[in-house]
């Protein structure tokens, strides 16, 4: 089993965040800045994944940034994972579970453009991040109304989403998206990218996507949505019920009136 990453806090007036950190996300907070390896360090501004390595810190981030351009010059439904959501011509705009949140830039897109949406994530540094981001966007007066459709839950999805199943329609999602995490092959992405290579390999490759798969076709209502590398294999069992094609990723759409009729 992989050591814990560990928590170090270089704010000393944020001490006490730093130990509701380390309590509810189960790190090991630690009085010196490590040397060597990766860790989670909360600084005056933000919680950060640092290395001793080259590449820059890692965060989630929903008010500067790409999430501000986003959220300002995004598109509107048009935006590709609101058209793979079905938010295009939608009249009610549908739950989603985020099943693998990552970063959280999916979701966040999704809030803002009005869904509920809950966050999972199972790796205590990914969920950590996202609850930093999380936080901040919540005392920010462009972004708080967003965030209050954002619920982050530090689960296995698989598990959670087998909870879902159990409960009466009318309770459980719509839809789940699913965005695997998989090895990354493509070396000029991987050069590119060396802050996500980093969270990769903090964070692991989703290897139990095919469970993932069956437990949310079993959890959602209306349509599980995978997002894929454009040329990314389609993740085994459960063949799409359609694809959309983007620039560099895709969309595998799996529609549960077509894979699980009503008798």
């Amino acid at each position: 089993m992989t050591a814990a990453t560990p928590l170090f806090c270089a704010e000393p007036a944020r001490r006490d965040t730093a130990q509701q950190l380390a309590e509810r996300f189960a790190l090991p907070l630690v009085t010196q800045r490590p040397q060597e390896g990766y860790w989670l360090e909360l600084g005056p501004e933000r919680l950060e994944l640092l290395t001793s390595g080259k590449h820059g810190a890692v965060y989630a981030e929903f008010v500067e940034g790409a999430a501000r351009h986003r959220r300002e010059q995004g598109g509107g439904r048009g935006q590709p994972v609101a058209k793979a959501i079905g938010l295009k011509g939608a009249k009610e705009l549908p739950r989603v579970v985020d099943a693998t949140a990552g970063l959280g830039g999916d979701s966040f897109v999704l809030a803002t453009l009005g869904c509920e949406v809950t966050l999972l994530e199972r790796s205590p540094v990914a969920a950590a991040l996202l609850h930093d981001a999380l936080e901040r966007a919540r005392w920010h007066p462009d972004t708080m109304d967003i965030a209050r459709r954002m619920t982050l839950v530090h689960a296995d999805a698989r598990r959670w989403l087998a909870a879902q199943a159990e409960l009466p329609e009318a309770q459980r999602p719509e839809v789940v998206f699913v965005d695997p995490m998989f090895p990354d092959t493509d070396k000029k992405s991987a050069a590119a990218k060396k802050g996500m290579q980093a969270f990769q390999q903090v964070i692991g490759d989703d290897l139990d996507s095919s469970e993932l798969l069956a437990a949310a076709i079993a959890a959602a209502t209306v349509r599980v949505v995978v997002k894929r590398p454009q040329r990314g294999p389609a993740i085994a069992g459960v063949k799409p019920s359609a694809v959309m094609d983007g620039k560099s990723t895709r969309f595998d759409l799996y529609v549960i009136k077509a894979l699980r009729p009503t008798p």
